[in-house]
């Protein structure tokens, strides 16, 4: 007696739509089933199996910096990116992150392209394979004090000193940061254009997001879960009616109040 279709929709189910190899392996085990449902499942199938290989081939062109300059014999390429430059409350953070030259991590891109799941679970993955991945952060507090620019070279040179391993090469979104001694290649829109660089920009939009989360619970009514300290019209009416918190940026709020 051959298996019913719904137990055969309940093993596609189970499998991970970025699970090539199961999805192929299910494929050949029912490509000779003509029924009609299993053969709408195997066509399912394939179109998740087709989604996956354009990834590959979209990722691979995110790693052409990399591969650029491992060809030349640089070892170990360290992206750099930073969040929350244009916010009016909470900190700035960067990132600096040594991906494996072993391998090429799927989904990578700016973290803005990204979803909050999918970049949760690209966070983990990230420092799971990385050989190296350090942020740093620097408070509103200082921002105030020595303007958002550098704030934001002071945060990505915090996150490079803590590297384990240091870096020999720099990939940097569209910035040359001063005070490094580390070869630096700035690379416009960099975070969509190398793997190293969108790796960074998710763990540093990840880790801000859940400080800026963090935040919301003890300072609520400017809806930061929400908004991240961004000016949304809710953060506005409630940062003019109640007044600025501990974590706003003055020198950014000071005109609108």
């Amino acid at each position: 007696m051959s298996i019913s279709i719904s137990e055969i929709t309940k093993e596609l189910k189970n499998i991970k739509d970025t699970d090539k190899n199961n999805l192929s392996q299910f494929v050949d085990k029912y490509n000779s089933d003509e029924r009609n449902g299993v053969v709408t499942l195997i066509n399912k199938a394939n179109k998740k199996i087709n989604k996956i290989i354009n990834e590959e081939i979209r990722t691979h062109k995110m790693y052409e910096f990399e591969r650029k300059y491992y060809e030349q014999g640089y070892k170990y390429i360290c992206g750099i990116d930073e969040v929350g430059r244009g916010p009016l409350a909470g900190p700035v953070v960067a990132c600096a992150v040594i991906l494996p030259d072993s391998e090429e991590l799927l989904y990578l891109n700016d973290s803005k392209q990204v979803s909050k799941q999918k970049r949760e679970e690209l966070y983990d993955i990230i420092l799971d394979k990385a050989i190296a991945c350090e942020v740093g952060i620097v408070s509103w507090g200082r921002i105030d004090e020595i303007n958002i620019l550098q704030a934001t070279y002071e945060a990505m040179r915090a996150a490079i000193s803590k590297l384990k391993t240091k870096p020999d090469l720099l990939l940097n979104d569209a910035v040359k940061i001063p005070e490094i001694d580390v070869k630096q290649v700035p690379i416009i829109k960099g975070d969509t254009l190398s793997a190293s660089i969108a790796a960074a920009s998710i763990v540093a939009k990840v880790t801000r997001d859940r400080m800026m989360e963090e935040y919301a619970r003890i300072y609520p009514g400017y809806d930061f879960e929400n908004n991240m300290g961004y000016g949304t019209k809710k953060h506005l009416d409630n940062l003019k009616a109640a007044g600025p918190c501990d974590i706003h940026r003055r020198t950014f709020i000071k005109n609108l109040l």
